[in-house]
């Protein structure tokens, strides 16, 4: 690993630089530049974090605190005069221990082959095939469709990508709404092998819409994608193994591998709310903002309060007239310091310069946004408070919040009443707060929680029967999250169609990548892949991405022509998959989620750790499929 900063730049400003970093990432650096053992222990053993704080001081004392920055910075420079790490590459046990040091508390030692990998330490899967007439179709260049594009080529397989808008970014491309961005960090918001330094600590969406472009020119994308090409049908042939993907344009792209990267967020839902087409005013979903709305001294009613609502509604509240919020259900929503708060050239200077740390920093991020939650989600049989929470550490969660809801509405009962969930935290995706209930005390906005009985010409009537006048109405309201592909005609063995097969929201899928009767189809953010318990889905593509790359790999070396999960192994896995949720707090019975199906089934979230899906998904088992030979 060599210098990525300049050495001239000067230990002044390292000096400088580090007052703004995070200490708890720059130990175990020190540890891997020094060797120095000393460091592992008391007193540079820093705290963990609460909740997911970022824990900047480490919880050191200022003496400490600096006594490590300055000896970073005399590491920094023997590294930049010439002087190798002395740990350059720490795996296994070794690996672990470092984590734990970062993070403050015990870290599994499955953690360290997966962020062994993500953090450079070993090479990541990357096999190449050989020359092959094998290729490919990939639906869609959002996160995922451009990552299968991206790892295609390196493993020289042909193939194209058909998108339906006319930039890369997917649901980044449609989504300009005012407040659009990621409730995940940057820094982990983003591919292992692409980082970015990030101007806030929390993307905005343009900002987000940017770095995909950025990655896209980065590797050569756009000559390989057909913009403006919408699919209408994929029918797949017995015969050929090939699949045939025909676009609204009249066109059909031939080709042995169909890969959809249509993502789970990608097809408004608008409701079928009675007199939707008699209102005078604007109304629109948030997916589908008109670029020439003005919202300057209008009357506004957003229908929802889910995670669009809550990112359009302090966006809008300072220049609307008046805003109505129609809410069914409250959210729990947990405190953020630094969610609009941007990130110092300084922290660049010491992602660029300083070894390691940009990873050790990715790899805490990792660790607070990703499983650390996952076990306080498991249902405990004996709990006494099951109609509130599921477990012990769950009611301290539900404390928590509830004293932040309070503090954030003080003086407001109201308020209150209508904003704590009577169903347990992590429920619904737990949300970040960006000036929510800050922007419900305002004068001009009212909070109902009634659903919408009515649209009316000029405004709507709620379901207990408040009338609300509306010069606009946004309609916050979700996306069709069960009808994966829709509304693409997919067509597999003997002409069955996927939407029978799976029905109108009960897809089911092996690894949530493949499906029986459907010969070389492979999903990516497919059924039971969203991450319900926080992460980032960037992290879930590259696992499925890999595998699907692996496989496509080995039907190359094979001289394989068709490859179909077997339909016990997906049996097998739905079954585990049903099984870990009913065990967990997303079957609750107090609420509504737009993970389960209408049957109570959990088809979006998945009720695994990340790190357990990243083992499911290293490398492709033949044995699951049944193959057929000659290409």
């Amino acid at each position: 690993m060599g210098a990525t900063g300049s050495a001239g730049s000067g230990r002044v400003e390292l000096v400088e630089a580090l007052e703004h970093a995070n200490l708890p990432s720059l130990v175990p650096v020190l540890h891997q530049l020094t060797g120095d053992e000393r460091w592992l222990h008391d007193p540079y053993r820093p705290t963990r974090s609460r909740g997911m704080d970022d824990n900047d001081s480490g919880g050191f004392a200022p003496e400490v605190g600096a006594e490590i920055r300055a000896a970073v910075a005399d590491a920094v420079e023997q590294y930049e005069a010439g002087r190798a790490p002395a740990v350059p590459a720490p795996t296994g046990e070794r690996l672990r221990e470092l984590l734990e040091l970062a993070n403050g508390e015990p870290t599994p030692i499955e953690y360290a082959d997966m962020l062994a990998e993500d953090m450079g330490f070993v090479p990541a899967p990357a096999r190449t095939a050989p020359p092959t007439e094998i290729t490919a179709v990939i639906i869609g260049a959002g996160v995922s469709g451009m990552l299968a594009a991206i790892r295609l080529a390196e493993a020289g397989i042909e193939h194209v990508v058909l998108e339906k808008n006319d930039d890369v970014g997917g649901g980044w491309y449609e989504n300009t709404y005012p407040g659009a961005g990621v409730d995940t960090p940057s820094h982990l918001y983003s591919y292992s092998f692409f980082p970015r330094n990030w101007s806030t600590h929390f993307g905005k969406r343009d900002e987000v819409q940017q770095y995909l472009r950025d990655v896209a020119d980065g590797h050569e994308l756009r000559e390989r994608i057909e913009f403006g090409t919408e699919v209408v049908e994929a029918v797949h042939d017995e015969e050929s193994g090939n699949w045939t993907t025909r676009t609204a344009d009249g066109r059909a792209f031939v080709s042995r591998i169909l890969i959809s990267a249509t993502g789970a967020l990608n097809r408004p839902r608008v409701p079928a709310i009675p007199g939707l087409d008699t209102f005078t005013g604007r109304i629109f979903h948030t997916a589908q903002w008109p670029d020439d709305v003005d919202l300057d001294g209008r009357r506004v009613a957003v229908v929802g309060a889910g995670a669009s609502a809550m990112q359009v509604v302090p966006a809008v509240a300072a220049t609307v007239g008046h805003l109505t919020v129609l809410q069914r259900s409250p959210q729990w929503i947990a405190p953020n310091d630094v969610y609009f708060a941007p990130i110092d050239r300084a922290v660049h200077l010491l992602m660029d310069r300083v070894p390691f740390y940009r990873h050790w920093y990715r790899a805490r991020l990792s660790w607070n946004f990703n499983d650390r939650v996952h076990p306080s989600l498991q249902v405990d049989p004996a709990w006494e408070h099951p109609q509130r929470s599921v477990n012990a550490v769950n009611d301290a969660h539900r404390r928590v919040f509830t004293r932040y809801i309070e503090s954030e509405l003080e003086g407001r009962p109201d308020l209150v009443e209508k904003s704590v969930p009577g169903y347990p935290p992590f429920g619904k995706r737990m949300l970040l707060d960006n000036g929510w209930y800050r922007t419900l005390r305002r004068e001009n906005v009212e909070l109902l929680t009634e659903g919408v009985a009515e649209i009316t010409p000029t405004g709507l009537r709620g379901d207990d029967g408040t009338e609300v006048e509306a010069d606009v109405i946004i309609l916050a309201t979700g996306f069709h999250t069960h009808r994966y592909l829709w509304p693409i005609e997919v067509r597999g063995r003997d002409g069955a169609r996927l939407a029978d097969v799976w029905g109108d929201q009960d897809a089911r899928a092996h690894l949530g990548i493949t499906v029986p009767g459907f010969p070389n189809l492979f999903l990516t953010c497919g059924p039971g892949t969203v991450l319900g318990h926080g992460g980032s889905f960037i992290t879930i593509a590259e696992c499925q991405v890999r595998y699907i790359t692996d496989l496509v790999v080995t039907m190359a070396e094979k001289g394989l022509r068709t490859v179909e999960v077997r339909p016990e192994v997906e049996d097998d896995y739905t079954r585990r998959h049903d099984e870990a949720h009913a065990r967990m707090l997303w079957t609750h019975p107090g609420m509504t989620n737009w993970y389960r199906n209408a049957d109570g089934r959990v088809v979006s979230t998945m009720p695994w750790r990340i790190v357990d899906y990243w083992r499911m998904t290293h490398e492709a088992d033949l044995a699951d499929y049944r193959v057929v030979p000659g290409v």
